[in-house]
């Protein structure tokens, strides 16, 4: 909702002033002004040149304005241009996923969904929800620990040992179930033998009466962008269905990272992920 859709008498209640000058202040360059100064700047936002310095200082310091022609001017900084790839990555996975969930769903008749990770959490982006009595627990937004997730590990296979004790330097890692890993090393050894396999079925590994079939969603660049996973009461697992099953949830990562232009023969040779 912008400033002028909200009613009079909340715009002073919900508008923060400062924020909404900064925001003007980005918009104010482009392609034709891509560099701007100070006392433009001042006098195009109609606020005093000492505002306009404290929002520039403010900016400079997150990234997202940069001096130059010597400090006198300023341009878009980095933090900008990540801000609009990290938009168009999510709108890319979230858009060119969900056709694909729900056609999983359908064939499965169990919930599907789409997770990222952000840090030591995953984060849900997209879920389907098949129409039966079971109901997950999870929502577009949730936060679940990714080292105690089977969503989790698979978002979890491309990082070196090094890089996942930086990830958890705790001696011990938090214990959500019996399955949970106790320390990082059983973390990656149970990762690694994840991506060797290509997916990862496990009953109960985060709830006990859950079971999640998930594999890794790969961008162009070759690394896990996603995990695409099923929900499945594991009370009413038929064996005989799983294998179909892993198949259907593997293919439907497999056609996904096709969509966002993943081609396994022009993959990066394969890193040493043991290295200290």
């Amino acid at each position: 909702m912008s400033k002028a859709t909200l009613p009079e008498d909340l715009q002073e209640k919900y508008i923060v002033p400062g924020l909404e000058r900064g925001l003007r202040l980005l918009c104010e360059f482009s392609r034709k002004d891509s560099t701007l100064s100070a006392a433009e700047l001042a006098r195009r936002l109609q606020v005093p040149r000492s505002t306009v310095f404290r929002l520039l200082t403010t900016l400079e310091m997150m990234g997202f304005v940069e001096r130059t022609d010597g400090g006198r001017e300023f341009r878009l900084g980095m933090a900008v241009l990540r801000l609009g790839f990290e938009y168009l990555a999510s709108l890319e996975l979230t858009e060119l996923g969900r056709p694909l969930l729900d056609r999983l769903r359908d064939d499965i008749h169990y919930p599907c969904n789409l997770v990222v990770r952000d840090g030591r959490s995953i984060v849900y982006v997209a879920k389907s929800v098949a129409p039966t009595p079971f109901a997950s627990s999870v929502n577009v937004g949730t936060r679940l620990p990714a080292h105690a997730t089977v969503l989790g590990r698979v978002l979890l296979e491309d990082l070196s040992l090094a890089e996942l004790r930086e990830l958890y330097p705790e001696s011990q890692l938090e214990v959500f179930s019996e399955s949970t890993p106790r320390t990082v090393e059983q973390l990656f050894e149970m990762v690694q033998h994840d991506r060797q396999r290509g997916y990862v079925l496990q009953e109960g590994f985060f709830e006990a009466s859950i079971s999640t079939i998930a594999a890794p969603v790969r961008d162009r660049s070759g690394k896990v962008a996603a995990a695409m996973g099923a929900t499945i009461p594991a009370s009413r697992i038929d064996p005989e269905q799983l294998g179909p099953m892993v198949e259907q949830v593997r293919h439907a990562a497999d056609e996904l990272s096709r969509l966002l232009d993943y081609r396994p023969a022009a993959e990066h040779k394969v890193v040493n992920l043991y290295r200290e």
